[in-house]
């Protein structure tokens, strides 16, 4: 298959196949650039083959790379935006924008594009396009308007809120879930993808997670190309946080194709859950059989035991410590293929999505995110305000992580509690250096366990300006209480402090939807 191809060659003499190598090679050696538009759709789809498309070509395509355009989402300020545009012929496309000299190579990234630019896949988001002109890096894949994964299993609820007092709506009916056999589907066409890639010697795919997995103009979840390709220059293969991070990447930063398996692996437990879950909090529920509190409760009564422990089980496989014992990605693609039901309804149908309006001129914009007070403050990054508000939210969070019998009230606990309340004036003081200490004393003893504690210490390291210590922290509280919004704040704003601004907008989000499910469930936050 030739460098450029647009689509899977069909079998042929090796002579044919040369000349199309050449053919199309003779296409990349010049840059994209349209002839002025004379009214008509040019003869041919200008994307119908790989190719390099001029800066020029990108920024009218894109309205100049207006902000009205992005959908990558974390919007602005995400270090790699990426837009939609469109081109001549009136088709969509993703546009993903690197950060100046993100690849001082521009060999390189030619290269790389040229390689990912092979690949033809309809289980792919596939990449029909690239620019390297001066300093500008640009990749250009074929356009998916019907939002992500995560959108679709995190954030379902189409909320407003009322700006002044951070209140929800409650519109939309929580069957806007997705069902069942369309999340078993998401997973073996995601597990398609990849083995794909696999075979065509692209095995590496960096940063797996649900906001690499799109839905195109029929509801067909399609893996987003863009994995394919790391930015040399930030370093970086994975924006989650540690918690979901394969072990050997964190000991090493290599990624492997095991490492890939794990990723799949987070993403089924997203799938199983409708939550964001570390995978060690999930492991230990599923070694102590508790599979049904881990399901997303949203499927009760609406899926089948027997699939889900199949899955589960193929989870729990994809997570193991030790790279060798996961599962290659033919093993899971034939566990998860008798698993799908439901063949001839489409996936617009069960994703309760009209196909007509993913064609619509406009193309669907990133939804508005629910901001509660404690979000309006972490996603302006003001500590003084979310001071305030742990202040006042006191410990009625913490209700139920710990229960004490009567013979367990020591004097070693009564001792915690005494230095967790020195620490709680000095919190209240802005003492943060006492805080710090009075805290991790209570943390030390082990004995108990509060979430809220780890919260307050982490905002006391972010006003100490130790952003690595407050993250941690912050990952400690969601460890104790997993689908607690106040964790996800906490690690926002520490990974804003970082400079990872995707992954402080993704972690928002996620506090944002977490707040939706509590509204809804009748807790306050």
């Amino acid at each position: 298959m030739g460098c450029c191809a647009s689509s899977l060659i069909e079998e042929g003499t090796h002579e044919e196949e040369k000349e199309q190598q050449q053919t199309t090679q003779k296409k990349l050696s010049h840059q994209f650039t349209p002839p002025p538009s004379s009214g008509l759709d040019p003869p041919t789809n200008e994307a119908s083959f790989f190719s390099e498309f001029s800066y020029s070509y990108l920024k009218a395509a894109t309205n100049n790379f207006s902000s009205d355009n992005i959908v990558s989402e974390s919007g602005e300020k995400a270090p790699n935006i990426v837009y939609k545009g469109r081109l001549q012929n009136r088709q969509w496309i993703a546009v993903k924008k690197f950060t100046k000299m993100a690849w001082p190579d521009p060999k390189q990234f030619s290269e790389e594009a040229c390689g990912v630019g092979k690949l033809r896949h309809n289980r792919l988001a596939n990449l029909i396009g690239y620019c390297c002109d001066g300093d500008e890096r640009l990749l250009v894949a074929e356009y998916m308007p019907n939002d992500t994964l995560a959108k679709h299993l995190f954030h379902f609820p189409t909320v407003q809120v009322a700006a002044s007092l951070g209140d929800f709506s409650d519109s939309i009916g929580e069957n806007q879930t997705i069902e069942w056999a369309m999340r078993l589907r998401v997973a073996f066409y995601i597990a398609e993808a990849l083995d794909y890639c696999h075979s065509e010697d692209h095995s590496l795919y960096h940063d797996l997670n649900a906001y690499r997995v799109l839905f195109d103009e029929h509801g067909d979840p399609r893996l987003s190309c863009f994995g394919l390709m790391k930015n040399s220059r930030d370093g970086k293969s994975y924006s989650t946080n540690l918690a979901y991070m394969p072990p050997e990447y964190i000991k090493n930063e290599r990624v492997t194709p095991e490492s890939v398996i794990y990723s799949f692996g987070t993403v089924l437990l997203d799938l199983l859950s409708g939550k964001h879950i570390p995978p060690s909090h999930a492991l230990d529920m599923i070694r102590g059989k508790n599979i049904n509190l881990l399901m997303d409760s949203h499927l009760e009564g609406n899926f089948s035991t027997e699939e889900a422990t199949v899955v589960f089980g193929l989870a729990s496989q994809s997570l193991q410590y030790e790279p060798r014992e996961r599962p290659s990605t033919k093993d899971i693609v034939a566990m998860l293929a008798p698993l799908q039901s439901k063949p001839d309804i489409p996936s617009h149908v069960m994703l309760r999505i009209s196909k007509n309006d993913s064609k619509n001129d406009g193309a669907p914009s990133t939804p508005q995110r629910p901001l509660s007070p404690m979000g309006e403050a972490c996603s302006r990054t003001d500590l003084t305000a979310i001071h305030q508000i742990l202040v006042t939210m006191h410990y009625r969070d913490d209700e139920g992580t710990n229960e004490l019998s009567f013979q367990e009230w020591t004097q070693q606990m009564r001792d915690m509690l005494e230095a967790r309340k020195r620490g709680d004036f000095a919190f209240r003081d802005k003492d943060f250096k006492t805080a710090i200490d009075c805290y991790s004393q209570f943390i030390d003893g082990g004995t108990m366990v509060s979430p809220t504690v780890f919260a307050r210490r982490s905002l006391c390291y972010l006003f100490s300006d130790q952003p690595d210590a407050a993250l941690l922290d912050a990952m400690q509280a969601q460890c104790v209480y997993p689908d607690w919004p106040i964790a996800f704040y906490m690690q926002s704003v520490a990974l804003a402090k970082l400079n990872m601004h995707k992954d402080a907008a993704d972690m928002l989000n996620e506090a944002a939807g977490f707040e939706v499910k509590r509204q809804r469930g009748g807790k306050g936050s």
